[in-house]
């Protein structure tokens, strides 16, 4: 699959359950409580002609749902002085003008057809091919369909069968398959440190440091080749900052702090059954030939975050979270593994964040717990300084 391996990237906040926000962070600056107005895309970005009334992140966020649905990267659409400066971003290419006609068709036969409710989009065609299928697949349509996990919608209709497990059920069992409610109450922070790899440190492993306090706080700090990076949530807001970032502190909103909530309550899972409204109804799925249960936030709506529990160790597997754009919903996807004993809760070394932006592995070595954290950790990052790559 084609993701940006050259582009003015931002971070996708996103923070790991059980533990951490990724990528991204240092330097910490006094958090202000007043709500901060994101920036606009047209504020930013030079000749942004239909994605206007945006922010800088679903502006990225869109870009990377083009990606996602052509297999293209930025340097295929954009013209080559992209490779060597912002302003050429701004260059008009045949490819360019040819999306902005396909947003202007796809917003059509939604109006048209479907009372503006987004039910056609890039991809519904395109399904990360460049160009179109127009003649039937044979293998498709007589091959025998795969799970498929990751999709927004639930199950809602219908009479569920009489075993199914709740969803506080199956909260229950996750509790205690990590140690049991009161030895959570007892892990209340951590510092945790291990490795990152990911295509924004040339594969090549970084250090991360991870902060996290309850009942919902965690700063996470990636040590790249070109500066620190960093991902804060305060328990209320949260931003993201990066030397090697157009706008180096840049907060969260919409979806991307929704998100930043839920996984900062995930560290610390002991209340999540009362903190989030949780469904479940869905058909039954398999993770690697796992069969696994599947429970979604309710208060997310039709796109809200999926967690999915191995069905014999109670265990959490996968996140699936849903970030909206102007032109279609996008998926980030955490897969966790190696759980370890740490004071006396299970913990996920390992992890893998898959999202439209690439792919990213963490491998913990070392997890402090019920260390003292100063609150300066969790307040607004300061800019970080962008140093040279030893490449």
């Amino acid at each position: 699959m084609n993701v940006w391996k050259r582009i003015v990237r931002y971070a996708v906040a996103i923070v790991i359950p059980f533990f951490v926000a990724l990528p991204p962070g240092h330097t910490q600056a006094t958090s202000p409580k007043t709500e901060q107005k994101p920036l606009m895309a047209e504020d930013v970005f030079k000749n942004v002609q239909l994605l206007k009334g945006i922010s800088v992140k679903e502006f990225m966020d869109t870009m990377g749902f083009f990606s996602a649905a052509t297999g293209m990267n930025c340097v295929d659409c954009h013209a080559v002085e992209a490779g060597d400066s912002l302003e050429g971003y701004a260059v008009d290419t045949p490819l360019k003008q040819t999306a902005r006609k396909m947003i202007l068709m796809v917003n059509m036969l939604n109006r048209t057809n479907f009372g503006g409710q987004r039910k056609v989009t890039c991809y519904t065609c395109h399904r990360a091919t460049d160009h179109p299928k127009t003649i039937p697949s044979l293998l498709d349509q007589y091959s025998v369909a795969p799970d498929d996990p990751d999709e927004a919608e639930v199950v809602t209709t219908g009479a569920q069968p009489a075993n199914r497990m709740s969803a506080d059920q199956i909260l229950d069992r996750y509790i205690q398959a990590l140690g049991g409610a009161a030895q959570l109450s007892k892990f209340t922070s951590f510092i945790a440190k291990g490795t990152y790899e990911g295509f924004d440190t040339f594969s090549e492993k970084a250090p991360i440091e991870i902060f996290a306090n309850a009942p919902n706080q965690i700063t996470t700090i990636v040590h790249t080749q070109h500066g620190d990076s960093v991902t804060t949530y305060d328990g209320t807001h949260g931003w993201i900052a990066a030397a090697d970032k157009l706008m180096r502190v840049l907060p969260l909103s919409g979806g991307d702090l929704e998100g930043a909530k839920i996984d900062g309550s995930l560290c610390f899972p002991a209340r999540i059954k009362q903190e989030f409204k949780w469904r479940t109804g869905f058909p039954s799925v398999s993770i690697e030939d796992r069969p696994v249960q599947v429970i979604q936030d309710a208060g997310g709506g039709s796109t809200g975050v999926k967690l999915y529990f191995d069905a014999q160790s109670g265990l959490l597997l996968r996140q699936v979270r849903y970030s909206d754009t102007a032109v279609g919903v996008i998926p980030t996807q955490i897969d966790y593994s190696d759980y370890r004993d740490v004071a006396g809760v299970k913990v996920p070394f390992h992890w893998v964040l898959t999202w439209t932006d690439g792919q990213s592995t963490v491998l913990l070595g070392d997890v402090q717990p019920n260390a003292r954290i100063d609150a300066s950790r969790f307040a607004m990052p300061a800019a970080p300084v962008a140093k040279a790559a030893n490449r």
